[in-house]
């Protein structure tokens, strides 16, 4: 794929694919699962066709190691899903996760004693001085905003705070994700299509746990209004149109993505020194 391709299409599919997020969030806070389950389910059918062959190819990579990532993978999508619920705003929640570098590289320096430049240093810092930032303006909008008592103020807060620990969580187990991706990819090469198949297929018999919250939300989506898809003329609720083109535009920025950085969380890589 040409670069310019590439990027147009990370960026294109990242920026539309959250401004869809946010337009199923700012009505329904707790879609996260249906959204998500879309996510793996598309991308799962698709891998199982074009990268499996309808189950025919032998992974490359044994499947016990596929199983563990998976059971990372799930865990962070479905904790950034939660997130949303506890009172954080998708605007903070994008930028929190932005600080899976800061995250990637103190994981590399623990676990795989890698050492930085100065220059990658005093980079993290700044993002660091950024996130701390627009939490910290986070934390002042939520107590301004509740209109509550002072008791109810203290109870939205503490559950933002949840908010901020779940986010935390999530980012240190993607970075760990990463870690762990890394290593199998010096062991066995990279087959990042193969892992973004088995990444999104493995997890979605546990999508069963969260059946009853999907099913709730799928029939709210299918009371939303009306809505005519331009050109083609088709209408269907503006919800499931919102679910479609969430799921498109995040299937197209996967697609670009480089191996090192293929996780919707938006991590990159850091060279050591």
């Amino acid at each position: 794929m040409h670069p310019a391709a590439a990027v147009c299409l990370v960026f294109g599919g990242c920026c539309s694919n959250v401004v869809f997020l946010e337009l199923l969030a700012r009505q329904f806070p707790g879609c996260g699962n249906i959204v998500t389950f879309s996510q793996f389910l598309f991308i799962a059918v698709e891998g199982f066709i074009f990268e499996a062959n309808f189950g025919r190819k032998r992974p490359a990579i044994p499947m016990r190691y596929y199983l563990i990532m998976v059971a990372m993978f799930f865990t962070v999508s479905v904790v950034n899903n939660y997130a949303l619920n506890l009172n954080i705003a998708m605007p903070l929640h994008m930028i929190f996760r932005s600080g899976s570098l800061i995250a990637s590289m103190a994981l590399g320096i623990i676990i795989l004693k890698k050492r930085y430049s100065m220059s990658k240093y005093t980079s993290i810092a700044l993002v660091s001085v950024g996130i701390f930032t627009c939490t910290f303006m986070s934390a002042k909008q939520v107590a301004s905003d509740s209109g509550l008592n002072e008791e109810d103020g203290l109870h939205v807060f503490l559950w933002w705070l949840l908010g901020i620990a779940a986010l935390t969580f999530a980012l240190l187990m993607s970075a760990r994700m990463g870690i762990f991706q890394e290593t199998l990819y010096k062991r066995f090469g990279k087959h990042s299509k193969e892992a973004l198949f088995y990444n999104h297929a493995l997890p979605l018999p546990g999508f069963l746990l969260l059946a009853p919250n999907i099913y709730h939300h799928a029939v709210l989506f299918s009371q939303s209004e009306p809505f005519q898809i331009p050109v083609i003329g088709l209408t269907l609720p503006i919800m499931w149109f919102y679910l479609l083109m969430n799921v498109i535009t995040h299937t197209s920025a996967l697609a670009a993505v480089p191996e090192q950085a293929r996780e919707k969380s938006g991590r990159f890589r850091l060279s050591p020194r």
